[in-house]
């Protein structure tokens, strides 16, 4: 099937960019941002499927979320993580976003895809470990995807 380890390489990057946040190594975030490069758009779209599974995780769970939960978890991920203009313009559209204003949030990228990047995989990493321990949060992705490490 072509593509399929295009897609299996951004479904494990697009991981590897949650598990750095959850281990808050912005070293490896760094690093798999720049191999993401050009292939940024598949692997948002790879995090928002990673963000919704992890949002009905912690409704089955009866874990209580609320949006400005997920305000206030996104920017502590993100917090010393992130250059401070490039952690602003994520918090910025993560919070437009997060109310379904996503034209808002667009501008606020300034059409950066990084910050979609930043801001869906810090989601991510904050709602997942709601439910989950970190090991086993990262261990989940790869199972639900059947990707390996």
């Amino acid at each position: 099937m072509p593509g399929t380890d295009d897609t299996d390489r951004t479904k494990q990057l697009a991981i590897t960019l949650i598990d750095a946040y959850v281990r808050k190594d912005s070293d490896l975030l760094d690093r798999t941002v720049a191999e993401i490069g050009a292939d940024s758009e598949a692997a948002v779209s790879e995090l928002k499927v990673f963000g919704s599974f992890l949002s009905r995780r912690v409704q089955e769970t009866g874990v209580v979320w609320k949006p400005a939960d997920s305000r206030e978890a996104v920017a502590s991920t993100v917090a010393d993580m992130l250059a401070p203009e490039v952690e602003f313009a994520v918090i910025t559209a993560w919070e437009a976003y997060s109310l379904g204003e996503e034209e808002a949030a667009e501008r606020f990228t300034n059409g950066d895809p990084a910050i979609y990047l930043h801001m869906l995989a810090a989601f991510s990493a904050a709602i997942g470990q709601a439910v989950y321990k970190p090991a086993e949060l990262i261990s989940t992705l790869r199972i639900a995807t059947g990707t390996s490490e």
